[in-house]
């Protein structure tokens, strides 16, 4: 069996046993370098080199939790959380939890959509307005395996069909450059239609989650959050405080697209918030250890996962796997489409980014495809769905980790039974479906 197939579901069976994902993937990693035909030092060898290409996001992250915290500390989403609390009241109706419910979930999406591109802060958004919220969940009687699922959709679908923000790169300057140096030519106007299909599948789990699979009640224990994602004090938001989240958020936008820097970006609205929205009594040390503290797991899976990837490429396994599929495909297109979808979802589940799959697919994929007859439309929608399968269900996609960060601040959502396992059947199998239609009919 190929090297990458064996370390991809080993990753997910150690994961599933609830191994530690850092310690899944590094275990995986030899696995696919000794499977793979390197020897151990050149296993180590490439290992340590990926490490490094983690490391820029993983510091992104780590400010990203400052500004989080930081925000937090102004008072305005406990602020939020009380007005919530305030409409349902002591007693509320079945009518006035519905409604709650429901609005709820609609801001979650919109923020998560908004992380991507208005405000492109990415999941730190989520450590900023879900723990505040865990109470009024539990009130509610709220499944968080559910609102794991909205966070997801809003996180992943965004930069699938939308070229700005973290869309613009994927779509852009990652999908459209690679097809484009493999001989496509396509252009930009392309992208979005092409990616509308596959798009409608991830609507459709979203469509399952919230109105089939989740909308029964489930019953939390009201535990006391960890003070290191919450601030402890009630902060009171006056008109100045609000101002200048606004010019915080503001910063943290300018400055990320200007640099293209999210490093930047982060550091700039932290600055803002502590010159400007913190009490005096409240310690800028003390707020950034905190974030970093949050956001410090992310970082080090980020990071494996960057190790994780380089082995597998220095393997030289990738291409092998998909040159595979040749005898097994022969003259029939509805199965090539199929397999190349299958393939880039082991890569993706593996290496938990999408943006890092389609280097690694897109030298293969695109002559092969355009060998079938696959028009330039349906090879877009190829490489960009085979990209995208897997990252939602991922172990160390931040697509996964981001809301396991805000849900389990209390300990009662587990990473991959409530967030790994609900997002990749919700949006996996759509998807996988999906992606293939678009390749037939485009």
């Amino acid at each position: 069996m190929n090297a990458v197939v064996i370390a991809v579901l080993l990753v997910l069976v150690l994961s599933l046993a609830r191994v530690n994902v850092i310690i899944a993937l590094t275990i995986s990693a030899l696995a696919a370098g000794l499977l793979g035909n390197l020897d151990l030092a050149s296993t180590i060898s490439a290992f340590n080199s990926g490490l490094g290409g983690g490391a820029t996001i993983a510091l992104g992250y780590a400010l990203l939790g400052a500004f989080a915290v930081a925000l937090s500390h102004t008072g305005i989403p406990d602020a939020l959380s009380k007005a919530i609390v305030g409409r349902l009241g002591r007693h509320p109706n079945e009518q006035a939890v519905t409604g709650i419910k429901y609005t709820l979930l609609v801001a979650i999406l919109l923020m998560a959509v908004a992380s991507q591109n208005a405000v492109p802060i990415h999941i730190a958004f989520i450590p900023i307005l879900i723990p505040p919220l865990i109470g009024i969940f539990n009130k509610l009687k709220m499944d968080r395996r559910l609102i794991a699922c909205v966070l997801t959709f809003g996180l992943v679908t965004t930069y699938m069909v939308l070229p700005v923000g973290f869309g613009g790169i994927f779509l852009k300057d990652i999908l459209m450059a690679n097809l484009n140096s493999n001989g496509l030519n396509i252009d930009a106007n392309e992208l979005m239609g092409s990616m509308l299909i596959p798009a409608a599948g991830m609507i459709v789990g979203l469509l399952i989650a919230v109105f089939i699979s989740y909308r029964k009640p489930r019953e939390y224990d009201d535990k006391q959050i960890d003070e290191t994602t919450t601030s402890q004090e009630t902060t009171a938001v006056s008109s100045k405080r609000i101002a200048v989240v606004v010019l915080a958020i503001g910063a943290t936008l300018g400055i990320q697209l200007y640099t293209d820097s999210m490093i930047f970006g982060a550091l700039a609205g932290f600055v803002v918030l502590n010159l400007g929205g913190l009490d005096k009594a409240t310690s800028s040390q003390d707020v950034f250890t905190q974030g970093v503290k949050m956001m410090a797991t992310i970082g080090f899976i980020m990071i494996a996962a960057a190790g994780f990837a380089a082995v597998v490429k220095a393997t030289g396994e990738v291409p092998a796997l998909v040159e595979s599929i040749r005898g097994m495909i022969g003259d029939n297109k509805p199965l090539a489409a199929f397999l190349m979808l299958l393939v880039g979802l082991f890569i993706t589940m593996g290496i938990g980014s999408s943006f890092s799959t389609i280097p690694i697919i897109a030298a293969i994929y695109v002559p092969l495809a355009m060998g079938f007859g696959f028009s330039a439309p349906a090879i877009i929608a190829l490489v960009g769905t085979a990209a995208a399968l897997g990252d939602a269900g991922s172990p160390a996609s931040d697509s996964t980790l981001g809301p396991t960060a805000g849900l389990n601040v209390d300990g009662q959502h587990d990473h991959i039974m409530d967030s790994v396992v609900p997002t990749f059947l919700h949006y996996n199998l759509p998807l996988l479906a999906s992606g293939w239609v678009a390749a037939m009919v485009l």
